[in-house]
């Protein structure tokens, strides 16, 4: 299909959707027309009340097209894992969750579909029936990702004006459960509905149990913090400090770690914008480019149709996929991502129970007694994979019998292709510019089936002498051809056999394809790497959480050490694990049990607050201990916005880097570089060419 046909099969589409839309459109003015005449409307509000219905019978619609789904295997266990993305923003309301997960799943079936047209229309085949589930799987991750940040963002957005409300109304009544309830009436759909879900808790006969339910639910971490200070406030009662009650010194913290959330998010997708579109389009544009390519220069037939052509597609390929997800890392937002207790691969505690994997895996796991044990475990502990050492050791294997299988398989698939392309490429007859015409084609394909005879007549030996070679060929002419022809024709075919030949795996081809399956080994660890680094700033996150928490508890009258571990342990997600441990030795030594806590957290400022509730067990209070605990919680703050700045401008950098790599590859690897190379290649034909006629 050339690139007219193909845009013009757009044009056809996208015109038809248009028709399709205003006859929607028109029918329902139409009926909206009607409907006046005959007297039945007769008001502005009237009208609103009828594309009310028209809402309310859309959204029935849509209920039934839900339950419908959920009845087909395949489609039930896509719309659940739609589903459970969401849930997170529409806590406990189901109609609401079902309705928001059915209209995510038709637009992004319906991106699916037009995207998979359009590239079926561009070359049927199993090459781009592949790259549609590529843009599918691909698409689907986009528009929930985008849906989501855009849902969070409203959330926090209107977090802060269900704040201001609390103040207010907390200023007049003095409680905290009516605050909560009459903000609530105030706030907006999803700040209101947490608000209420948080005051149903608090007003429950076990407030404890039913706040530790709505930590599972809650979307943010800011949520869950509002709630547990204001149980901590109704449980122990307000106090005035010096810069007022902990209670609104409490909420103006969280608001500040709000607006600093929000303008990073912001800032973060303004700079970013539109990149993941970027790094997808390309692939809507290889086969045009190749189309107009070979159409306009046929010496570029013999690249696209060769391996190197193969290559270069299946390196442009693999450059937009690994671009599309260094973007996806770079927009991750979600800096509490991670939850105790999750992540489990349940695959490899199966595996391990086969006797000969368990062997090969007990044999590659390092000694106990050898520092590299001690340097994976470590790694495992910090970077909160819920995954013991053996399994681990069992996905690199795992991963590398993919890798190598998958590279040894690409090598074998390029030089099949290869030895295809060597025996019914048509014969090239050193035009550069232009399209042959119908007939030199024809001629060019008929010179090719020759060669192809005259080949398999020689059983494809590679060892094949000018002589044998010549004699065929004049016997196969029947006198119809010039000594000058049979020559040039003899040495063609010669060069045939030795490249046709030469297509077989070769020992560095298998070192890269050992090489391949090694990186593939170590990308296990390097993920942990990153993990860790990541989770990092996750912990200085939860350290500032602890310490808002610790400011409030630090005024009430016989708080001891063991109540603010409980209350930490509440609170907390990544040193969830630490703090009980810790919480379980408490009553063997306090003292041995917080030094436990110092090595299983080992991030600086949350070791320099276990060493502040040390000094808390007897020498001094636990007021003394935190009483600069202000200005370091200026000092966090402040920080913490520094490091803001800094990671959104490098992000800006490399997020432009990445998301026009896969454009500059596709102009440059498969237009500009091969038309420069087959250009000097010509060059070095019609040389020889003149070099002859002189």
């Amino acid at each position: 299909m050339s690139l007219k046909e193909i845009l013009l099969w757009i044009l056809l589409i996208s015109g038809g959707g248009f028709a399709l839309l205003y006859i929607v459109l028109w029918g329902l003015h139409k009926r909206n027309s009607h409907a006046v005449r005959r007297g039945r409307i007769y008001s502005v509000e009237e009208g609103r009340k009828g594309k009310a219905v028209l809402q309310r019978e859309l959204q029935a619609l849509l209920h039934k097209l839900y339950t419908l789904c959920m009845k087909v295997p395949f489609l039930s266990g896509y719309i659940t894992s739609v589903r459970k993305r969401l849930a997170g923003q529409h806590a406990y309301d189901e109609y609401k969750l079902r309705l928001q997960t059915m209209k995510m799943t038709l637009f992004i079936w319906g991106a699916f579909t037009c995207s998979g047209v359009v590239l079926v229309m561009m070359k049927p085949g199993i090459e781009f029936a592949i790259l549609a589930v590529l843009c599918g799987v691909v698409i689907n991750s986009l528009i929930l990702d985008m849906a989501i940040s855009r849902m969070e963002k409203r959330l926090l957005a209107q977090m802060i004006e269900l704040f201001a409300n609390v103040r207010h109304y907390y200023h007049q009544h003095g409680m905290v459960e009516e605050a909560i309830s009459e903000a609530a009436d105030l706030a907006e759909a999803e700040a209101g509905r947490h608000a209420r879900l948080i005051h149903e808790a608090l007003t429950d006969v076990d407030p404890h149990e039913a706040l530790e339910r709505y930590y599972e639910s809650a979307p943010n971490r800011f949520l869950k913090a509002f709630a547990g200070i204001s149980y901590m406030v109704m449980e122990f009662g307000d106090r005035v400090d010096e810069g007022g009650s902990i209670y609104l010194k409490g909420l103006g913290s969280l608001a500040r770690e709000i607006q600093l959330e929000l303008l990073r998010r912001n800032k973060l997708d303004y700079l970013l914008k539109s990149l993941n579109v970027i790094a997808l389009a390309p692939v809507f544009f290889t086969t045009p480019i190749e189309t107009w390519a070979r159409s306009s220069f046929p010496s570029m037939d013999e690249f696209y149709q060769g391996k190197l052509g193969y290559i270069t597609k299946l390196s442009v390929y693999i450059v937009i996929i690994v671009s599309y997800f260094l973007l996806q890392k770079l927009q991750q937002t979600d800096e509490t991502g991670y939850r105790a207790g999750r992540g489990r691969r349940v695959w490899e505690q199966k595996l391990y129970r086969f006797p000969i994997i368990r062997n090969v895996v007990d044999s590659l796991i390092p000694r106990q007694h050898m520092s590299s044990y001690f340097q994976i475990t470590r790694l495992l502990k910090e970077s909160g994979a819920e995954v013991k050492l053996e399994w681990l050791y069992i996905r690199r294997m795992a991963l590398f019998i993919v890798g190598l299988v998958l590279s040894i398989s690409t090598i074998f698939f390029l030089h099949e292709a290869e030895k295809t392309h060597i025996l019914h490429a048509p014969v090239q007859s050193g035009q550069m510019f232009g399209r042959l015409s119908p007939v030199e084609q024809k001629e060019a394909l008929k010179q090719s089936e020759i060669d192809r005879k005259i080949m398999h007549s020689l059983n494809m030996r590679a060892n094949s002498t000018y002589e044998q070679m010549y004699v065929v060929l004049e016997h196969n002419a029947n006198g119809t051809a010039t000594p000058e022809q049979l020559s040039t024709n003899t040495r063609r075919i010669l060069q045939k056999l030795k490249d046709w030949n030469d297509e077989y795996i070769k020992w560095w081809e298998v070192l890269i394809s050992l090489i391949v399956g090694y990186v593939a080994y170590q990308m296990p660890m390097l993920l942990l790497y990153l993990q860790r680094k990541m989770r990092r700033l996750d912990m200085r996150h939860e350290v500032y959480q602890f310490q808002t928490v610790i400011s409030i508890l630090r005024v009430m009258e016989r708080m001891s050490v063991e109540e603010i571990l409980e209350w930490l342990n509440r609170f907390s997600v990544i040193f969830k694990r630490p703090l009980q441990k810790c919480l379980l030795h408490y009553e063997h030594g306090p003292e041995a049990a917080l030094d436990l806590l110092k090595e299983e957290a080992p991030l600086p400022e949350f070791q320099r607050l276990v060493d502040k509730l040390h000094l808390s067990l007897g020498k001094i209070t636990i007021r003394e201990a935190f009483d600069d605990l202000e200005s370091y919680m200026s000092y966090y703050f402040e920080q913490r916005k520094q490091e803001y700045e800094k990671i959104i401008d490098s992000k800006a950098i490399w997020g432009r880097m990445i998301g026009f790599a896969p454009m500059y590859g596709l102009i440059f690897l498969y237009l500009v570089i091969p038309l420069i190379g087959m250009s000097f290649v010509q060059m070095d034909n019609y040389y020889e060419q003149i070099q002859k006629i002189q």
